[in-house]
């Protein structure tokens, strides 16, 4: 048998397995084709995931981040939340931008995180920028994880694909302030939230 030929059998019996096996487990074929890309651990009710595996969670591990049980969002399930618009004038240009994307407090409740207003949430950035915060504050500003800016989808290496972020134009307390003193709990880049009930 020459090479082309032993190919050409192998990758149809590729074909015909491949619907088999996928068949069989469709959960690793959803898995492998969303992605998780956010990741909410510590004092919640529902998970998802296992624990942090410092062999395939490097970036986390790297960030000292800790859990043995986590629930994770992919793309669609952050995206099929009830979206929010915004339009803050943001601290990198100076302009208004209309950001969209679901309240933080609603990913947090999907997670089975309490509801007590001095819950501790710690918000991580893939640079290891983070932040810590109540939920009450959270409330109060109506942060969302937004997914999408001025329409279209915020990129990993931009400012997403997200970004946890207020409408400071709209809250006393950070109108006074500098532009670049604005957003200080407002990590873009967001992968990570850690849950702590005090």
């Amino acid at each position: 048998m020459n090479k082309r030929q032993f190919l050409t059998s192998a990758a149809a019996i590729g074909v015909s397995i491949t619907p088999a096996l996928g068949a069989t487990n469709p959960k690793t074929a959803a898995c492998a084709a969303a992605p998780a890309i956010l990741t909410v651990s510590g004092a919640i009710k529902r998970t998802n995931r296992g624990a942090l595996d410092p062999a395939f969670d490097p970036l986390m591990a790297k960030q000292l981040v800790k859990f043995t049980s986590a629930y994770t969002f992919d793309y669609p399930s952050i995206a099929s939340l009830p979206a929010v618009t915004i339009k803050p004038t943001i601290e990198y240009d100076a302009k208004q931008h209309t950001l969209s994307g679901p309240l933080l407090a609603n990913v947090l409740e999907q997670a089975g995180a309490p509801s007590a207003g001095d819950t501790k949430i710690s918000l991580r950035a893939v640079d290891g920028y983070a932040v810590l915060t109540t939920l009450d504050n959270i409330r109060a500003w109506r942060f969302i994880v937004a997914t999408h800016m001025d329409g279209k989808p915020m990129p990993l290496g931009g400012l997403g694909p997200l970004w946890a972020i207020y409408d400071a134009d709209k809250i006393p307390e950070l109108t006074a302030k500098p532009l670049k003193d604005r957003f200080v709990l407002s990590p873009w880049g967001l992968y990570q939230i850690q849950v702590s009930e005090t």
